[in-house]
């Protein structure tokens, strides 16, 4: 087997603006594995909120690249196994587990669906992001979008927004990027209106979730709080919903294995993902039988995606006939 990597600039179409900060770009570190002709992708993204170092990952491999081109082809599972043992960042290891799912469905000339017995009949629809900015800015891009359903982001609470929003009778929900205070908190989850929205993301900054209460009205969804499967016991108590990525908590498969739990927990479950090309999102793309909500519109949102593979357009998955997870270079 044979390992390659490069960084890859990601160019949004537009200012992409959150809590946390505005963006015009990110940086990707590409994975390439390859045998017999055969190669698999994966990706992880530079989130400056996650203090993601692309650099120290590309040591990491260097330092890696021997013990990784020496594995045989094994079945996934047994590979992730090995890759745990080498302590790597999730953002890191997520890239390299869907990689090598990529490189063995197309050595086995089966995809992720067919090798893992997953549903791909009835696929939940994405949502597209809605920037932070004016509020009447905000309702002109959701009425003029051919997308059903709407992520809007926000910097803090504003309750006249909330209710212009509410007034639009569209699928939408509210992502604060931890910027909601506790006070904004017990006044959403108190109010009726409220469960008009499909969820709420990450209100609060991480662990600082015991403000909320489960049983209100706000569908409260964890995202940073939610970073791999032991986070998901403790947070029972606060969040009916969470948000799964990959590059959070480790690829592909430690995601198949929180979506167990997190049934067995009764979550309501999306797939999500930060801003990636099609690599990243292909791979997200194969869950999307299993989960309640899904939010896969980061290819959508730059102008420069460099593959091919499994997409989302106007909300619809429309997943891949290839092999592995269908990722082509163009």
């Amino acid at each position: 087997m044979e390992l390659r990597f490069e960084r890859r600039p990601l160019y949004l179409k537009e200012t992409f603006s959150i809590a946390y900060g505005n963006y015009d770009k990110r940086e990707a570190l590409l994975i390439e594995l390859s045998h017999q002709n055969c190669k698999g992708y994966g990706e992880c993204v530079a989130i400056d909120y996650y203090r993601i170092d692309l650099q120290s990952f590309v040591l990491k491999l260097k330092e890696i690249q021997t013990l990784i081109e020496s594995q045989k082809i094994i079945h996934p599972k047994y590979f992730f196994t090995f890759l745990l043992n080498l302590n790597l960042p999730p953002f890191l290891l997520s890239a390299l587990d869907c990689a090598y799912w990529d490189l063995f469905g197309k050595l086995e000339n089966k995809s992720f669906i067919e090798l893992n017995h997953l549903p791909s009949d009835k696929l939940v629809e994405s949502s597209i992001t809605i920037s932070v900015g004016e509020i009447d800015d905000q309702i002109e891009k959701i009425e003029k979008s051919s997308w059903n359903k709407f992520k809007v982001k926000c910097k803090g609470l504003d309750k006249n927004n909330v209710e212009k929003l509410l007034q639009l009778n569209r699928n939408i929900a509210l992502d604060s990027n931890a910027s909601f205070t506790d006070e904004d908190c017990i006044w959403l989850q108190n109010n009726p209106e409220v469960q008009k929205f499909s969820y709420l993301e990450q209100p609060r900054p991480i662990n600082n979730y015991k403000i909320l209460e489960k049983e209100g009205f706000a569908n409260w969804m964890a995202d940073e709080d939610c970073q791999n499967l032991e986070s998901l016991d403790k947070l029972t108590p606060y969040y009916k919903s969470i948000n799964i990525k990959l590059m959070k908590c480790g690829g592909l498969t430690p995601a198949l294995e929180m979506i167990r739990k997190a049934r067995k927990l009764n979550y309501k479950i999306m797939i999500g993902c930060m801003t990636e090309s099609t690599v990243g999102i292909s791979a997200a793309c194969n869950l999307t039988g299993l989960v309640d909500y899904a939010d896969l519109d980061g290819a959508n949102l730059i102008s420069n995606d460099y593959t091919t593979g499994s997409f989302v357009k106007n909300g619809k998955i429309i997943l891949s006939t290839k092999s592995g997870l269908g990722i082509e270079i163009k």
